[in-house]
């Protein structure tokens, strides 16, 4: 039987590719997205991203980053201990993600105003926590990104009593090109090795957000953008940007 072909190159070779895709396959998605992107800073509006598990990258991508939009704000589970008042022992359930309920909470946590739009990342879709959270936003008025796997989504049961999926919800959908499972690599024994996700759902960030200043300053808006706080002077032209929006961005429990 022949084996698999594993190791960094061939990694390197389909990253390639999934990246090829991805670009080529979101086009008109990115486009969307960008514009619910420059409308929401436009407004003074935030951008709030919530994703669980590895899509914490993703969310990480959005809020609080060099190069990345100010008027930006990461939801994240640990919300309910740091900012809750939850018991910290809620943490260590893996499946905490399932739970249906969290979304109220979250959302309250959140602070958002009427203008604000949310980011929800999550590779399968169908998790309670995500679908939850994206019924709230949408039926509160706020506009909705999704970043998701199209081919995962899809793969799998929807476990949401809604019968919805996170990709149902959204006004755009960026699809990360990930395939059920996430990794790219077979391996031997019918597993497989090395997720992508994270790395296209970082490239679609980026993309968006490239976009989304682009079209501000062809508008003549502002567009608030985060220097890295380890250049000379970078924290403090940073703070006074964040001051516009004080107590409006939240990173994710702090």
């Amino acid at each position: 039987m022949t084996q698999p072909s594993l190791g960094a190159a061939r990694f390197a070779d389909l990253a390639r590719t999934s990246v090829d895709r991805v670009v080529a396959g979101n086009k008109d998605s990115v486009l969307v997205s960008a514009r619910l992107f420059a409308d929401c800073v436009a407004a003074d509006g935030v951008i709030h991203a919530f994703g669980t598990g590895h899509s914490q990258a993703a969310a990480l991508e959005v809020a609080g980053r060099a190069g990345g939009l100010v008027p930006t704000s990461r939801i994240a589970l640990a919300d309910l201990v740091l900012r809750g008042g939850e018991d910290p022992a809620i943490l260590r359930d893996p499946l905490l993600e399932r739970s249906p309920g969290l979304a109220e909470r979250l959302y309250a946590l959140a602070t958002p105003r009427p203008q604000d739009l949310f980011v929800i990342i999550s590779n399968s879709g169908v998790n309670n926590a995500v679908v939850d959270l994206a019924l709230k936003v949408t039926g509160s008025g706020h506009p909705l990104v999704a970043l998701t796997s199209l081919e995962h989504t899809h793969a799998v049961p929807a476990l949401h009593t809604s019968g919805k999926r996170l990709a149902d919800l959204a006004d755009a959908v960026l699809d990360n090109g990930a395939p059920a499972g996430d990794a790219v690599l077979p391996l031997p024994d019918g597993g497989a090795l090395c997720g992508i996700s994270t790395l296209t759902s970082s490239l679609l960030v980026q993309m968006v957000v490239a976009e989304a200043v682009a079209l501000l300053l062809a508008e003549g808006h502002d567009a608030p953008v985060y220097v890295s706080a380890n250049l000379p002077g970078g924290h403090e032209r940073n703070a006074l940007l964040e001051a516009r929006y004080e107590g409006r961005l939240h990173r994710g429990g702090h």
